[in-house]
């Protein structure tokens, strides 16, 4: 559910006075545990790291991000990856034919510099 339009956007006014009156280029990263913080216009440039319940993300702000929040690009789960003995088949498969691969690619090259 989305805030009140009456009430407008949330912005945490610690944040803004982090980067009020520093240029984006000089400050390094701003961190911050506000992941509600919805981006506005002033934070373009600036380079957060937000909290992600564990380690600070970095997170550069650009315009396609005015109006999500910074939460949205600090993930809180890590992805391992899906599979299991299939998966490791295929994963050694494609080991083994990138291998190939290499190994065939190397061969002409050694005939050519032996002439």
């Amino acid at each position: 559910m989305t805030r009140s339009s009456k009430k407008g956007p949330y912005v945490d006014d610690r944040l803004l006075k982090k980067i009020e009156g520093k240029k984006p280029i000089e400050t390094g990263v701003i961190k911050t545990w506000s992941r509600a913080c919805v981006i506005s216009p002033e934070m373009i440039g600036f380079n957060f790291g937000v909290h992600n319940g564990k380690t600070h993300l970095e997170v550069l702000v650009s315009e396609d991000m005015v109006g999500h929040r910074l939460g949205e690009f600090s993930p809180t789960k890590k992805f391992i990856k899906h599979g299991g003995k299939m998966q490791k088949e295929m994963e050694q498969k494609k080991k083994e034919g990138e291998i190939a691969s290499a190994q065939a690619a190397k061969a002409p090259a050694e005939a050519v510099a032996k002439k």
